[in-house]
């Protein structure tokens, strides 16, 4: 199986699309949400319940896998695909987001950035080639450009340097990149909400003609509407044939506003991060499993839900598995609210594939413009 992607519907009315994504290691429905599993497991959750809520992809950082074990460490255990479990397709980013936003930079330049690990403090370096390299060894189906993520608000002489080293990155990574007909490699447009820069970055990416792109530096302190006001303006110029990912984003109102600009693919810690704080995503809004009211509640986090979770356990066994020790929540408690959130997040997405099939999206997309 070799690589494709092909948009099977769209409509004159909206820029929402619906598209189908061939991969190596499998075929991928657009839009998608891909589940994060960071260091090369989604926290608490075994591959075959991922595989049973629907997910198709699941993404993993370059930057935590780097770290530990390693690259060579996955690569002679078969690749991240067997090393974890997960037999479908994957995406690794290239650790660009986590070295600025985690790591204690000591140096940055126009060929690296040199950072203390968070795990130990020990200097580490990471260019465009070592990280496209690393990927390379991970085995993902799709990687990503090195880029400088930087968080907002920042000062325009910030932004333009950033931008300028996200493209000399992005040329760099290309020319390193060693599998090209196992791993499609996707460049990155960065800039911010400024518009102009964010032209100038997507223009310049288009030219070097990577297979698909992705939108970073959002979701880093704008608010909702800037974020959708930057994809409106920057995702309808990234080449129409080709997959569009928007990294890092977000809450179920997010995407959909999102989808509506044109975006085909999502990825964000937000379903298992609450999750394991006792918030659930539910077709009637987020639950918060601490509340007293959900004490006697012999019902389902969603009734509409048919994961494993909802077919198994009240909301009022969910808040005693979080409320039952002072110190910490029983363990069983994170996975199964976890659980359900992936699986509302997939579902989220099958009802936007059928919406956009059916031509009433924008009626559909109405309804989740309140969304608390």
């Amino acid at each position: 199986m070799s690589f494709n992607f092909e948009i099977l519907h769209s409509s004159n009315e909206h820029r929402a699309r619906r598209g189908r994504l061939t991969t190596p290691h499998g075929v991928i429905e657009t839009p998608v949400f891909m589940p994060v599993g960071t260091r090369g497991a989604i926290k608490g959750i075994l591959p075959d319940r991922i595989h049973e809520i629907g997910a198709k992809i699941v993404l993993g950082n370059t930057y935590h896998l780097l770290l530990r074990p390693g690259a060579d460490v996955v690569a002679r255990l078969g690749g991240l695909q067997k090393f974890s479990g997960w037999h479908g397709p994957m995406l690794t980013d290239s650790g660009g987001f986590q070295v600025f936003s985690l790591a204690g930079i000591n140096r940055i330049s126009d060929d690296l950035v040199e950072f203390r690990s968070h795990i130990d403090g020990s200097k580490v370096r990471l260019d465009p080639i070592t990280a496209t390299h690393v990927q390379n060894k991970l085995g993902a189906d799709i990687i990503m450009a090195f880029d400088e993520c930087v968080k907002l608000p920042c000062t325009a002489d910030r932004m333009r340097d950033a931008v300028k080293r996200t493209l000399r990155w992005a040329k760099m990574c290309q020319d390193a990149h060693l599998r090209p007909d196992e791993q499609w490699l996707f460049g990155i447009v960065q800039g911010g909400t400024d518009r102009e820069m964010r032209q100038w970055c997507a223009e310049e990416l288009i030219k070097l003609d990577f297979p698909g792109y992705a939108v970073g530096g959002l979701s880093v302190g704008e608010s909702h509407e800037e974020m959708i006001e930057t994809c409106d303006f920057i995702v309808p110029k990234l080449p129409f044939n080709k997959p569009r990912y928007l990294m890092g984003v977000g809450t179920p109102k997010d995407i959909i506003a999102a989808i509506a600009t044109g975006v085909d693919m999502f990825d964000c810690v937000l379903p298992t991060r609450n999750g394991r704080h006792g918030f659930a995503f539910t077709s009637q809004g987020v639950i918060r499993l601490r509340n007293e009211k959900h004490k006697l509640e012999d019902l389902p986090l969603d009734p509409a839900c048919n994961c494993y979770t909802c077919r198994n356990f009240s909301r009022g066994y969910l808040r005693h598995l979080f409320l039952c020790d002072r110190q910490k929540p029983e363990m069983t408690g994170p996975i199964l609210v976890s659980l359900h959130n992936l699986a509302f997040y997939q579902d989220l997405m099958a009802q936007t594939r059928a919406a956009i099939e059916q031509d009433r999206f924008v009626e559909w997309a109405a309804r989740w413009a309140d969304y608390k």
